[in-house]
């Protein structure tokens, strides 16, 4: 801003040695005196209340604009060096000074009040109140409650440059309210910051981008800055050579990239936003490398993106974001490689390009939950559709890694750990290597887990664990497993069987039914005597077989990891019903008139 004192003295000299010593009213004229007495002792004066903020004031509505730049600079320097919460007696002069016709003046004026409406505070005040980090956010209401933003958008229309940085820089700081977030983008703002945003100077075109990013964070301002034409700006600037812009603009699409239409508009107006970003990702800024990954990341919500990125090389920045040491830039990573290894097409290429050992060590990062759930949710899409993917998984250590992590992670990465080990299990060829591994022993005491998906999930595993392969090998070592976690940990398969078969939920007690049939079916003797002489089981079976089951409840656990879908109110309840009946007869286990009525329901007619 300059040495603003001086331009204070400058202006303040005699009234008699500038020449219009008649022109001054005599309040004004010792308004100036005070004023200057003041600044001589600014450290030590409070410029809003009192003489002081009277003097400024006088100046502030006076007819002549020397005096006016005088008050107008004052407020400049006091605002830079000293913000508080001010009121309406601070703001009111300042506001009428934002309205002059001369640039200097306006320069001034919106400088001051963009002072007043900057985030942070002193050092010295904020050890003095901790209430006035909270009342200076008041200041930012009042200034837009009192009429502050027409003003400034008349000033971001000025020619000068000086004025147009200023009345922007003053906007962004308005604009981090999200009470003045609704009312900046009614106010008709979007348009002149949309256009100061493509400005030669790099002041105004930080100010207006970083005034644009402010204005993202709500769908309907979202939605009123692509209206205003903000995208194509926005995109076009990511080739900026200012970091601070770059990041700007690649966040403010990061957030506009929030919304399914958004996202449409850009696929079908933004050939090279992609491209744009993957470049972004080798930026020699952390941060701009950070928000160009969520970015992509937003955007891969969509199929289209998640292909296009992979297209575009995208994988090899994301594979050195992923390895970074910096928590930002791995959590940015991992969550856009998560999106884009959602579709099928993508899953070889990115165990191709050599990320399942990072994926598999970020399974234990436990500085960061979401870093851990991004990883492990990667796998398990990595694995979704290929049986030889499954394998490298396997091979790559994932399971031995779930295996010994799992009992101890937080929930969600619970649930998530277990889906995966039921997507693994749906393989005829790595069933007998997860069984051998020992992953029954986890899977278990997770079926009982504060948590419905982690349980469903984990009985899920097992159910899929326990099916016959489709080649029709079975023989009674396959089911060993098993037999060994009969009873233990924490009750074991026994146990985990008896819970879902009492639950109230329909789709656990299909998953258990379901799980017993194939644990029948496999021929072990062993598993065949532990299942017909429970007193826990067989009763809960005998009782489904001839009575109505609930409906499965929308949404429950386990129908997403691999052969347990919903099913309608009858058909749920027959199914149900049904494989309890195909329990029974391969226990032998009921009686008489029970049999004849299995027999019936079944369309035999014939005795048992």
């Amino acid at each position: 801003m300059g040495n603003v004192a001086s331009a204070c003295s400058t202006c303040l000299r005699s009234p008699k040695a500038q020449g219009y010593e008649p022109l001054l009213l005599e309040n004004e004229r010792e308004a100036v005196a005070d004023l200057l007495q003041y600044l001589e002792n600014r450290t030590t004066t409070n410029f809003f209340t009192g003489s002081p903020l009277a003097a400024l004031t006088i100046l502030s509505f006076s007819d002549n604009v020397d005096l006016q730049r005088s008050a107008a600079l004052a407020f400049a320097e006091i605002t830079e060096k000293d913000v508080r919460p001010v009121g309406r007696d601070t703001l009111d002069p300042i506001l009428f000074l934002l309205g002059s016709h001369d640039t200097e003046v306006q320069r001034a004026a919106s400088a001051a009040l963009g002072n007043l409406a900057v985030n942070g505070m002193s050092s010295t005040l904020a050890a003095q109140d901790q209430k006035l980090t909270f009342l200076l956010v008041e200041n930012k209401l009042l200034i837009v409650k009192l009429g502050g933003l027409e003003p400034l958008i008349r000033q971001m229309l000025s020619s000068n440059v000086e004025v147009q940085c200023n009345a922007v820089g003053c906007v962004t700081n308005l604009a981090t309210h999200d009470e003045n977030k609704t009312k900046i983008a009614k106010s008709g703002a979007l348009v002149p910051l949309t256009r100061l945003a493509r400005s030669k100077d790099m002041r105004v075109q930080r100010n207006a981008t970083g005034a644009l990013l402010n204005m993202t964070h709500s769908d309907e301002n979202r939605q009123q800055l692509v209206n205003a034409g903000a995208i194509p700006v926005l995109v076009g600037l990511l080739s900026s050579p200012d970091t601070d812009v770059q990041y700007y603009c690649t966040t403010a699409l990061s957030n506009i990239a929030v919304d399914a239409n958004n996202r449409k508009k850009l696929a079908q107006t933004e050939p090279k936003l992609v491209q744009s970003l993957v470049a972004l990702m080798d930026s020699p800024s952390l941060k701009v490398q950070c928000q160009a990954a969520l970015a992509l990341r937003n955007l891969a919500s969509d199929e289209k993106y998640q292909l296009e990125i992979v297209k575009a090389d995208g994988l090899p920045p994301l594979l050195r974001l992923l390895n970074s040491s910096f928590l930002p830039l791995i959590l940015s990573a991992a969550a856009c490689v998560r999106n884009v290894s959602i579709h099928p097409a993508n899953e070889s290429p990115i165990i191709e390009a050599g990320f399942l050992l990072p994926l598999i060590d970020l399974l234990s990062y436990e500085e960061n939950e979401e870093v851990q759930c991004h990883a492990i949710s990667t796998l398990r899409n990595l694995a979704a559709s290929s049986e030889n993917n499954k394998g490298k998984i396997v091979e790559a250590g994932a399971v031995d890694k779930i295996k010994k992590l799992v009992l101890d992670a937080p929930l969600l990465v619970q649930s998530e750990m277990t889906a995966c080990i039921a997507v693994l299990a749906l393989s005829d060829e790595l069933k007998p290597q997860l069984l051998e591994m020992g992953i029954c022993e986890v899977l278990i005491p997770l079926t009982n887990s504060s948590s419905v998906e982690v349980q469903g999930n984990s009985a899920a595993a097992l159910g899929n664990l326990s099916s016959k392969p489709e080649n029709g090998r079975s023989t009674a070592d396959d089911y060993s497993a098993f037999n060994d976690v009969w009873d233990k940990p924490e009750g074991g398969l026994h146990a985990y069987l008896y819970r879902f078969l009492s639950s109230t939920d329909a789709t656990f007690q299909h998953i258990a039914v379901w799980t017993i049939v194939q644990l029948l079916e496999s021929g072990d003797e062993t598993l065949l005597r532990n299942i017909k002489s429970s007193t826990l089981i067989m009763p809960h079976i005998q009782q489904l077989a001839t009575s109505q089951a609930p409906t499965p409840a929308s949404g429950s656990p386990g129908s997403d990891v691999g052969g347990y879908s919903e099913e309608g109110e009858g058909e749920g309840t027959g199914e149900i019903a049904a494989l309890s009946r195909r329990i029974l007869e391969l226990t032998d286990a009921a009686d008489e008139d029970l049999r004849k009525s299995v027999h019936k329901a079944l369309g035999s007619g014939k005795d048992a």
